[in-house]
């Protein structure tokens, strides 16, 4: 169990590597088992997902709107003991299914994110506060 910071860097890019696979497969379980169990995700311009549980429910309904394409950058990672904080960049690009009316539009986005990580008692790292900030502005229409 390493708190090196260039060690929990690779730890923490090998997970976003993970993360950008799975939402591209629509594997909803294995991206919730990237976070804690009382973990909070703060999409853009929606309300918070609060709880492992609850970012697994959404994800396993939003994966079904369409083709979800990630990229993260990871810029910095500060290191205290069991706890890590990532700083980096994000792109996302959305394609919705044809004919699926209850997800959202296809679109694009890119923004900076802040994500919380924990060193579990089993020993691995989990996204604990996720927090991505558009850079672009939200244009919505159906």
């Amino acid at each position: 169990m390493t708190s090196d910071a260039a060690e929990v860097r690779r730890v923490i890019e090998g997970h976003n590597a993970d993360a950008v696979r799975w939402y591209a497969a629509g594997d909803a379980d294995s991206l919730a088992d990237l976070f804690a169990a009382d973990a909070w995700q703060m999409p853009p311009n929606a309300p918070p997902l609060v709880g492992r549980e609850v970012i697994r429910a959404f994800w396993k309904n939003a994966l079904n709107w369409g083709s979800w394409k990630f990229e993260f950058q990871t810029q910095d990672v500060a290191v205290n003991g069991p706890i890590a904080v990532e700083r980096g960049k994000y792109q996302l690009r959305f394609t919705a299914k044809p004919g699926v009316t209850d997800g959202m539009p296809s679109l694009e986005d890119r923004g900076n994110y802040v994500v919380l990580w924990r060193r579990e008692d089993d020993g691995e790292w989990r996204a604990v506060w996720d927090a991505p900030v558009s850079e672009k502005t939200l244009v919505v229409t159906r």
